[in-house]
């Protein structure tokens, strides 16, 4: 299972990613589906700044199939919703990593991926 975590641009310059990773490497809120997995690998670790479709074609050829949407994300992002449909065109979404499964400001957002 190839993973990729999406964190929102202005929390990223001030946050080390701490809460994501280390929800990631132990298995815990979000990453505990993947508990009795035995291959997951994390492979891209980015925010929702610049140019976010490029970003999408390399976690598409980097075999990503399953994208966390920041717990930050979910509470500072405007474009949370937005981009949780953008991502569920290409990826199934799971719309936090850390913390209370239901968002303060937002409901989690969780949607698989889009068949066409």
């Amino acid at each position: 299972m190839k993973i990729g975590i999406l964190v929102n641009e202005d929390t990223a310059n001030r946050c080390t990613g701490k809460g994501c990773l280390d929800a990631f490497y132990k298995n815990k809120d979000s990453f505990e589906r993947y508990k009795d997995v035995e291959d997951i690998e994390l492979m891209a670790f980015t925010h929702d700044g610049g140019d976010i479709n490029r970003k999408i074609e390399k976690m598409i050829s980097n075999g990503v199939e399953v994208v966390h949407l920041s717990s930050c994300m979910r509470g500072s992002s405007n474009n949370y919703e937005k981009l949780a449909d953008i991502l569920s065109e290409h990826f199934e979404v799971v719309g936090y990593t850390h913390g209370s499964k239901e968002g303060k400001k937002n409901n989690t957002i969780n949607l698989d991926k889009k068949t066409v």
